[in-house]
Parts: C-alpha cells; structure tokens; sequence
C-alpha cells in the first residue's frame, strides 16, 4: 500500500495480488503427520494461547497454515525453545497449555452488537466507496469475529446451530476483546520499543530489554512498491482515519477513477488506524480483509489485521523506531 499523508490525510490503496491462501476446513486436531505432539492440544487451542501470550497467527481459524507456523517459531524461539514451528508439548506447556483455562468461552449477543451500524454491501471501486456515510462492518458476524479475532467461518463453524441475534449465547476464542469503535490506550509496559518489519511477512515489536512483547503477521510491499529496507521513525498515529485515494500515485489505478475520500471504519481501506513513519508514501495500518494477510501483497505498506495494527498502535509513539529489514 503506497499512501501520501498530507495535514493528516491519507491517499492510496491496497493492492491484492492472487497468492496461495490457507487450506479451506477447521482442524479439530493437526494434521497427521506435520506435528508430532496434536495430543497436547488442537491447533484452535494453540492459536488462541498464542494470542493471549502476544505472538498473533492473524485470523483465529483452526488451521495449520503459515501464519500459524510463524507465530509458533517466534513464540518458541523467545522462549528458547527450538524453533520448529510445530504444535509440540513442550511449545504447549511454555504457553501455559496445561491450566485449567480453555481455549473458548461464552457470549452472549447484545442488542447494541446488533443495532449495527451496518454496510451491506460495499463496493470494490474506491470511488463508489467513497459515496457511503462510513465503512463500518457489512454485517453481525462479521463484528463479532473481529471481536475476538477469529474468521467469520470459524465463528460459525463453533455456532453451527445458532442464530446470531440479540440474546443468543455463542461459543468463542477466549482471548483480548477488540473494540474497533475505542482507541487503544498507551502501553508502556514494555518501557521504549522498536518495531521490526521483515519481507518475509513478521512484525515484532521489541521491548527497551530487547525482549519481544508483540508479534504479527503482516503483508508488506510488492515488486512493483517493495518495502523500503532502512531505520524510520514512527511520526504520528491516527486512530479511525479518513482515506484519500490518489489514482495518480498508483501503477494498477484504472484510467476512469478519480479522486475519493472514504469515510472511517473498519472496512476503511487501511483499517481502524494508520501509523506514519518518515518515509514518504509509507506507513503502518489496518486493513478491511484480514484472511489475506500474511498471504498477498499490498502496494508497499504494513498491514496488519485490525486487532493486531491496534496493539502495535499501543506501544508506539512519536520517534519511536521501526526497522524494515
């Protein structure tokens, strides 16, 4: 995502490239024969430790994919554990696997969860988009499984026979709620911190001690916006931002569009937040299709799913680094 800031507004897009996606099904267990402990707890279970222990596989889906493995790896290798990737027993009781907490837990469906508001139907032309009054979610379930970080299909999938209206009680990840509508409170748990971005798609976030506190999975940069290798600073972060589209910046913009501004929400083309760094056009941010991230390219930027880009929004502030790498 290649974007011009410009007294505090955006201009760009994401660009979604066809790239493999994760296997279609929820693994009540691993597969046979990619890890050797499945015993010691199914790849949900896995999933939802990670997030609580703030190393993110991204969606919450039950898969055995690759945001998983690099979640794994990196929670395994702060840990020093070796760095296999796999849901071994070892890795499950580091993750405090073997409490009496489970990987779900109970909610029960609000009136205001329903009251919406709701975009039905959301355009693919940017510039159509920037005719609706907000991009807020196109609909409940998919508010809910933002909330808990989990893909829609994995919400229904735990609710097969459920309704999800006012009142019903649904089976969810037990982890951190997300509230696309609060801006996240600064965290300075962690005491100073630098933010590393690779190409091979990770972000971490590095505590004063050198310890990483935070880890997600991103979609950065493509060959036509490779993501710009250097040491950067974080500028300014903006919670719930405008998004002004600018088809004059982008190689793939059809001849008919024209300039948009497109309201905030969680379906905004950068998501619920955008952080600038001092490198012209470039920043970090949220984004409307979490499923693809981790697994396509974007037009140069850092996305993250909106749960994650809040967190990382958490921790940093004015000057603090970021590395591309």
């Amino acid at each position: 995502m290649k974007t011009l800031v410009s007294v505090g507004v955006l201009v760009g897009f994401v660009l979604t490239v066809a790239a493999p996606l994760p296997a279609a099904g929820f693994q009540e267990g691993a597969r046979r024969g990619s890890t050797p402990a499945a015993a010691c707890g199914d790849v949900l279970a896995f999933q939802v430790l990670l997030d609580r222990q703030g190393f993110s596989s991204g969606e919450i889906d039950g898969k055995f994919g690759t945001n998983t493995k690099r979640a794994l790896s990196a929670f395994q290798e702060a840990n020093k554990l070796k760095p296999s990737g796999m849901l071994d027993c070892e890795t499950w009781s580091a993750l405090g696997g073997g409490d009496q907490r489970s990987a779900t837990t109970e909610y029960t469906i609000t009136d205001a969860d329903a009251a919406g508001p709701f975009v039905e139907h959301i355009p693919e032309s940017l510039p159509d988009q920037a005719s609706l009054p907000s991009l807020d979610y196109s609909s409940l379930t998919e508010k809910i499984a933002e909330r808990f970080h989990a893909s829609p299909a994995l919400l229904n999938h735990l609710n097969a026979d459920k309704r999800f209206e006012p009142g019903t009680t649904i089976t969810v990840p037990d982890v951190t709620l997300f509230d696309a509508g609060t801006k996240p409170a600064h965290d300075t748990s962690a005491g100073e911190v630098t933010v590393e971005v690779t190409k091979a798609g990770s972000l971490r976030v590095v505590g004063a001690d050198g310890k990483t506190v935070f880890f997600a999975p991103v979609t950065s940069g493509s060959s036509h916006d490779p993501l710009p290798i250097g040491h950067w600073k974080v500028l300014s972060v903006s919670w719930l931002p405008e998004f002004h589209y600018n088809p004059d910046l982008f190689w793939d913009a059809k001849p008919t569009d024209t300039k948009a501004t497109i309201k905030p929400g969680p379906n905004n083309p950068v998501g619920v937040v955008w952080i600038d760094i001092n490198v012209e056009h470039y920043g970090l941010h949220g984004t409307p299709e979490p499923s693809r991230i981790g697994y396509t390219q974007s037009h140069g930027c850092v996305r993250l799913t909106n749960w994650d880009a809040a967190r990382v929004a958490a921790f940093v502030g004015a000057n603090t680094p970021v590395i591309f790498q």
